[in-house]
């Protein structure tokens, strides 16, 4: 199963008032586990970022300016996302900003359905505490220390960390769904685990009395019997 834990930075909350992305950060996780593929993206937004939104994620107008523009990455993010399920964190701010971007450039948007919300399960699983992504961090014990702004990529993999604690811990599936060889880090191949024989056979659980009632009982059955054959 593949899923990409996505974050998005914007020039302020609404995109039909004229905000629009600035950054996009996305990590690839397959079978819960991260295979190390990410996809980061600054994107210039063609107009002028408002302050309140530059103390958020400190990106400014000299930063993205040479940067490209959303319709010039739209589909490489597109491709790269695929149809994985998106792993968000107030999915439905995210969604809206990506969809705006790709119907103003003609291209296909993403369906709600395919977007799990991180904020919803941490407030249906913790309900009444908060449930921001700093919190989420304290809770678990996630080292967020790097997080002194908003940045997407290093978001998402914060994200992706909390989001594996919410659904049960690193490995829920103890191991047993595999990532491809080809998604495989060095230090995840290196550190798989084969079982080896055992030095010696185990000892038998039958009686020498019950080997020979069987034995006996067999016998008893004549050729046609299916032990004899």
């Amino acid at each position: 199963m593949r899923e990409i834990v996505l974050d998005t930075e914007t020039t302020g909350f609404e995109p039909e008032s004229g905000d629009r992305i600035v950054e996009i950060g996305c990590v690839e996780l397959y079978n819960h586990m991260p295979t190390g593929n990410t996809y980061h993206q600054y994107i210039n937004p063609e107009r002028s970022m408002p302050q309140g939104a530059f103390e958020v994620h400190g990106l400014g107008d000299d930063f993205l300016r040479d940067k490209p523009v959303f319709a010039k990455v739209g589909q490489a993010f597109l491709d790269f996302i695929g149809d994985a399920r998106l792993i968000i964190h107030n999915a439905s701010f995210d969604m809206k900003f990506l969809n705006a971007e790709l119907k103003w450039m003609g291209l296909p948007t993403l369906p709600m359905s395919q977007a799990l919300d991180t904020l919803a399960i941490a407030r249906k699983k913790f309900p009444g505490s908060p449930a921001s992504l700093d919190a989420l961090c304290r809770r678990f014990g996630i080292d967020n220390s790097n997080r002194t702004l908003h940045g997407a990529l290093l978001d998402s993999e914060i994200l992706a960390e909390v989001y594996l604690e919410l659904i049960g811990g690193r490995q829920p599936d103890f191991g047993l769904g595999a990532v491809p060889q080809e998604k495989r880090s060095e230090a995840q191949v290196s550190s798989d685990w084969r079982p080896v024989p055992r030095p010696a056979p185990l000892p038998p659980r039958i009686t020498d009395e019950e080997a020979a009632a069987h034995k006996a009982f067999v016998e008893a059955m004549g050729d046609g019997a299916l032990w004899s054959k």
